[in-house]
């Protein structure tokens, strides 16, 4: 034997307005989209039906109810019966139960939305060629049901909906709490809405455009349109379509900095009716320098009719509007080169995201925006046309350790540092094979750094040896090379692998056992340190080598490693705070004549 399930309407109502509903003022917007249904319902039986919506606020109806009235298609006693007393069915579906995408509403539950804030609920319709019927359903499930007497037959064909306030609700009822909400929803509404004698849709909405309307003046009304709901005067204006998914819309690119974590909403409509100013994901998430306005047709919303889901359709939208504004970059770097600069110089971080990925836009950056060098900033494309081969070092530290001396030694170097520039200067073979990249590491350049002659080396090595053993308590490596610029006396190069190493190390000093055995593990092997490069072009140094006071020269071995710490901007350890404390007062002392 089957059982049909008795509903409990309070706590389907209940289930509503905790967890499918943000806010009970979507009931306007559930009534609003059930007029425009109707409406367009009766244009498709009769195109040159004329239609509108009025919203009569508790003010106006003097009851304190609130009523919507519709010259839509109406219903018959039958479809009362089986469409206002059935949980989840619409007349906007087809008989194989399918929505139908003209009509907004697809899920059949929009006229429950209005027990959130209603304990009766008082439907009067009329469709053609029947007579009206009334239909009243409470909170508590029961409804009734009969045919009008001829004192309240409608005039015409239509729906009436008249809502009884619940205790405690009836200020979402009055005028102006309707008239906000209503145009918060309705605004961009193809239907005519009122509220009481206010017309609440405007003129033409964001998307569409008007042949009597010139390019400045539709620019005028979007700029302003922005200024409004966004709050900022665009940089420019996109147009978007995706005819797939029925989707026109704008794109207004962001005149200031965004922050790419930060998140990124849009305001998307459905059919014209909003359907959230917060959806998030309609972009790829590398577009956070813009911000949307778009009207759908086809894409699915969720049942609370608050967010899009999750499909294919919307995954294909993301790519086609991702698409879009790459289209828009592409065409300002060929038409206005200026423009495109100002634009990179705001908003550089989105573009080389999506160029990591991307070949176009990666030879967008490659053409338009300059990199730090060690030359003065230059384009990629221009370094490679004056220096051949592109070396780019890593990280910032690394750029300042070398560029100085780099320049010096007519080797050229790109700052790759910051986010992305790293993976954008090795992805450049990606366009071209024949451009080669190096990545130009710390210990690379001592290599480059010119060897001394034999004399020189053999006159140099007591000072080396002395250097080296009052250097190893710290973990440096010394040599001694000729370089320029010869007032540099000393050069500390630390790469990104050695630095891991001496973290490693400093680490399992300060570690417990067990940390310290697994920190080792990583270290195994691996004896690589920092060096000290000390100029024998450099007068100073020369006058330490030379020098035969051994205290004097372990002295100014310190100094000089401490000063080649910080000229490469590198933090001071205790131990190296405490050499530049020693040799500080070292010299000190000995300048001023005291004990040796």
């Amino acid at each position: 034997m089957s059982y049909a399930f008795h509903v409990d309407l309070r706590g389907i109502v209940d289930l509503l307005s905790h967890h499918l509903y943000a806010s009970p003022r979507v009931y306007v917007r559930e009534l609003m989209q059930n007029a425009v249904d109707a409406i367009t319902a009766r244009r498709a039986g009769d195109p040159g039906a004329a239609g509108e919506i009025r919203i009569h606020p508790a003010e106006s109806t003097r009851d304190g109810t609130l009523r919507v009235e519709d010259s839509g298609i109406g219903l018959t006693e039958a479809q009362v019966h089986e469409l206002l007393a059935t949980i989840g069915r619409s007349s906007k579906r087809d008989e194989l139960g399918f929505a139908r995408h003209e009509f907004l509403g697809q899920f059949g539950i929009g006229l429950l939305s209005c027990f959130l804030v209603a304990d009766e609920i008082r439907v009067s319709t009329r469709a053609a060629g029947s007579p009206t019927v009334e239909w009243i359903g409470y909170a508590d499930g029961r409804y009734e049901l009969q045919v009008a007497p001829a004192e309240r037959e409608r005039a015409g064909q239509g729906t009436t909906v008249t809502l009884v306030p619940r205790r405690g609700e009836d200020h979402w009822l009055r005028r102006d709490a309707v008239i906000e909400i209503a145009s918060q929803y309705g605004s961009m509404l193809p239907t005519p809405v009122y509220v009481g004698d206010k017309l609440i849709t405007t003129g033409l909405a964001p998307w569409e455009t008007d042949g009597a309307e010139s390019p400045a003046a539709r620019r005028a009304r979007l700029t302003a349109y922005a200024e409004e709901v966004f709050g900022f005067a665009p940089f420019d204006v996109i147009d978007l379509a995706v005819p797939a998914a029925g989707l026109r819309g704008v794109a207004f690119v962001l005149p200031m900095p965004a922050n790419p974590a930060s998140r990124v909403a849009h305001r998307v409509y459905l059919k014209q009716m909003l359907l959230s100013e917060d959806i998030e994901r309609l972009l790829p998430e590398w577009a956070f320098f813009v911000r949307c306005v778009v009207d759908t047709g086809e894409l699915r919303p969720t049942a609370s009719r608050e967010a899009l889901y999750e499909d294919a359709l919307l995954d294909q939208v993301r790519e086609s509007l991702g698409d879009s504004l790459r289209g828009w970059l592409t065409r300002l770097g060929r038409s206005d080169p200026r423009r495109l600069q100002a634009f990179l110089r705001v908003h550089h971080l989105g573009v080389k995201a999506l160029a990591v990925h991307d070949d176009e836009m990666l030879r967008l950056v490659d053409h338009w925006w300059p990199f730090e060098t060690n030359m003065g900033p230059l384009t990629l494309a221009e370094f490679r046309e004056r220096y051949g081969i592109v070396r780019y070092t890593p990280s910032v530290d690394e750029f300042r350790q070398l560029a100085a001396v780099a320049a010096a030694q007519n080797i050229a170097v790109v700052n790759a540092g910051y986010v992305y520039d790293a993976q954008l200067a090795g992805r450049l073979p990606d366009l071209d094979p024949e451009i080669v990249t190096e990545v130009l590491a710390a210990s690379d350049l001592a290599t480059r750094l010119e060897p001394l002659d034999p004399d020189a080396d053999l006159a140099v090595r007591p000072f080396l040896t002395l250097a080296q053993r009052t250097l190893d308590r710290l973990g440096v490596e010394v040599l001694v090379r000729a370089f320029e610029p010869a007032s540099l006396p000393a050069l500390h190069l630390l790469d990104g692998d050695t630095a891991l190493v001496v973290d490693l190390r400093h680490g399992q000093e300060q570690a417990d056992e067990l940390w310290s055995s697994i920190l080792g593990a990583f270290a195994q092997g691996r004896d690589d340190r920092p060096q000290l490069v000390f100029n024998y072009r450099n007068p100073l140094v020369r006058q330490a080598i030379a020098a035969s006071d051994e205290e004097l020269t372990t002295l100014a071995v310190e100094g000089l490693y401490v000063q080649a710490l910080l000229l490469g901007h590198q933090p001071l350890r205790p131990a190296d705070t405490a050499a530049l404390n020693q040799s500080f007062l070292g010299l000190l002392a000995r300048a001023m004549g005291g004990p040796r």
